[in-house]
């Protein structure tokens, strides 16, 4: 893949992160305000098949960048895919069976894939010295992908993926209709 066609991926990618970072901060700032709408009851009817997006895309993008770009993983990026990619099953299945029960197995995937991923943003943007690189040489603070200034990168990818994730089960367990 020439370096322009990954650039423009990247920008496609970012601002797909941007606009689910701001959907993410709408969804909570509603969810705190508590009034009834419609954004959060779109969300808390087709979390199902929102969840089963957000987890299958991040498979997508992660197996993309590590198989076809041939960028390998750090430690972190293992971590955060133990806690992901068994997600994209969960709300397969759940979506075909109907369930809504999926939400007890996704929080706590979630909640720790999200606090792997809050510690290797630290490391990359703030601390790159405590980088707990392995043997195998990957670093998990070198600078494969950088838009916007270095705001865009590939943990912000996976930490944005994770918050949206948790928001959108927030929702569904928060989230309380006006009957």
């Amino acid at each position: 893949m020439s370096p322009e066609t990954l650039h423009y991926l990247n920008m496609f990618l970012g601002v797909g992160v941007i606009v689910l970072q701001i959907l993410s901060v709408v969804a909570l700032a509603l969810l705190i305000y508590g009034k009834e709408n419609k954004y959060l009851s779109l969300i808390k009817d087709n979390f199902i098949q929102i969840g089963f997006f957000l987890t299958f895309s991040a498979v997508l993008v992660s197996t993309f960048y590590s198989e076809v770009v041939g960028y390998l993983p750090c430690f972190h990026c293992w971590v955060q895919r133990i806690f992901i990619f068994p997600q994209a099953i969960l709300f397969a299945v759940a979506w075909f069976r109907k369930e809504a029960t999926v939400l007890w197995y996704a929080i706590p995937l979630t909640i720790l894939g999200l606090a792997d991923a809050i510690y290797l943003n630290y490391i990359y943007y703030f601390n790159p010295n405590s980088a707990p690189c392995d043997a195998s040489g990957v670093s998990c603070v070198q600078r494969l992908m950088s838009e916007f200034g270095g705001y865009i990168s590939i943990p912000m990818l996976s930490l944005s993926g994770f918050v949206a994730l948790l928001t959108v089960l927030l929702v569904v367990y928060f989230y309380k209709k006006d009957n």
